[in-house]
């Protein structure tokens, strides 16, 4: 097993980007989207990170673990550097992160085209009939926002009382809670925010970036 400690590049690269605060710890939870003081900083932070981490770098967190697969997704993001999109979809269908393919999720929606609903579809045509690990919800959600920004319905194909998203639901949660905790709105909408997050943590960055 690969331990950064022991590669110096990779163990910069990851001090620099991932561990400081625990960035990774938040970019799960996202708790600062609801605290206005945490929001701005932290958005801050990222904003200007995207911006200045290279391609090797980025290259060399998507390589890693999930702790940093995720920070490297969500920097991704921000800045829109699609060049790394056909990695992105590569780690998002090998389903061998838990946690990372949430980002994964987050910068296909981010990137904002039909190539990226595509690949978030063949990631929920794949795993929308397991129920044993996966970011299904993440995934639904990024196409959902993206059939909304193109005037498209990729994400059709999986609705409908007897689809696939509501079996993988009822699978996942079953029929006998009172409450599931997920639904297609609440992913959609979460995909929503922090894209409309990015957006204005990249615009409030000073003209000189």
């Amino acid at each position: 097993m690969r331990n950064h400690l022991h590669e110096p590049a990779l163990k910069a690269v990851v001090e620099r980007y991932v561990t400081p605060g625990r960035r990774y710890l938040q970019l799960i939870n996202t708790q600062f989207l609801s605290d206005p003081a945490a929001r701005q900083s932290f958005g801050r932070a990222m904003a200007e990170d995207s911006l200045h981490i290279t391609e090797d770098e980025l290259a060399l967190l998507l390589g890693y673990e999930w702790r940093a697969q995720l920070t490297a997704s969500w920097l991704v993001a921000f800045a829109r550097r699609a060049a790394h999109r056909e990695r992105i979809g590569e780690l998002l269908l090998a389903n061998e992160r838990v946690y990372a393919g949430r980002g994964f999720c987050f910068a296909l929606a981010r990137f904002g085209t039909e190539e990226d609903a595509h690949l978030l579809a063949d990631y929920l045509h794949a795993f929308l009939p397991r129920t044993d690990r996966g970011e299904q919800d993440s995934a639904m959600g990024a196409l959902s926002y993206l059939d909304t920004r193109l005037g498209t319905e990729y994400s059709a194909r999986f609705l409908g009382e007897t689809g696939p998203w509501a079996h993988w639901l009822h699978a996942r949660f079953p029929s006998d809670r009172a409450d599931v905790p997920v639904s297609l709105d609440q992913s959609r909408d979460l995909i929503r925010t922090q894209c409309s997050y990015a957006d204005l943590c990249m615009e409030a960055l000073p003209p000189t970036h």
